[in-house]
């Protein structure tokens, strides 16, 4: 098979299925899984594609960039997210929690829990969520508002955050890429704030659910490493040697 034919196979099978995998196209192929790598890579500069951890996916599954329009998606898989991260804070923490769903449901079981703590954040439903609680001092970082993050970006909250320090902050993305070790997301605002906060923070940890594995991002703001641990609900065996590859553990 010549490789135009090859590659227009691919584009056929991924908008019919939405996803393919470099195992099952090797196979298909009967090609090495490098060469499907190398076939993806071109697919995805030509936009007929977006290459993920393992495969790739269709372009119409990109994921939502509206934040309030992804509050209601994999909800039990966020919730089991949040509770490993909250194990995790202790009393007096200062504690910075991102614009992201899943840093939403952990600000849920502070307002609802007994720890007495310090958050500051950037998403303003977070700042609602955590006014319940007499124990927890909320602090927003104020800014420029992003309707699309539900929360402040540009310079005056980067100007906030650079000037504190954290005990633990806990990061959202929109995609997570176990082979080159990308953690992105598609605003480089938003990415700006993330990146500030990782580098002030003695321990960071990326809370996401294992779709973001499948989807992706446009501005990649740290590496798997640059975070002490990753938190999912569950990981595959492949999943933790890829993350402890790429220099981080698995919680």
């Amino acid at each position: 098979m010549f490789l135009k034919e090859r590659h227009d196979k691919i584009i056929e099978l991924i908008n019919s299925e939405g996803r393919v995998t470099v195992t099952d196209l090797a196979e298909l192929f009967s090609v090495t899984d490098d060469c499907i790598r190398k076939d993806l890579k071109q697919l995805d500069a030509q936009g007929k594609l977006q290459r993920v951890y393992g495969g790739a996916v269709s372009v119409a599954s990109a994921p939502e960039r509206n934040i309030t329009k992804r509050l209601t998606a994999n909800t039990a898989a966020k919730r089991a997210i949040a509770e490993k991260a909250y194990a995790l804070i202790h009393d007096d923490d200062t504690v910075f929690l991102d614009v992201s769903t899943t840093t939403l449901a952990i600000a849920e079981l502070l307002a609802a829990g007994t720890k007495q703590c310090t958050v500051i954040s950037n998403m303003m439903e977070i700042m609602r969520t955590l006014a319940i609680n007499p124990l927890v001092s909320a602090v927003c970082t104020g800014g420029a508002v992003s309707r699309d993050l539900d929360g402040f970006v540009g310079s005056a909250t980067l100007k906030m955050v650079g000037s504190m320090r954290f005990d633990r902050s806990f990061i959202g993305a929109l995609a997570v890429d176990l082979e080159d070790g990308s953690v992105l997301t598609y605003n480089i605002d938003d990415g700006s704030v993330k990146e500030l906060v990782i580098r002030n923070s003695s321990n960071t940890y990326l809370v996401a659910d294992t779709s973001k594995l499948s989807s992706s991002g446009t501005y990649r703001f740290a590496n798997i490493g640059d975070f002490n641990s990753i938190i999912m609900e569950s990981f595959t065996d492949k999943a933790r040697k890829a993350v402890a590859r790429l220099g981080s553990t698995c919680l």
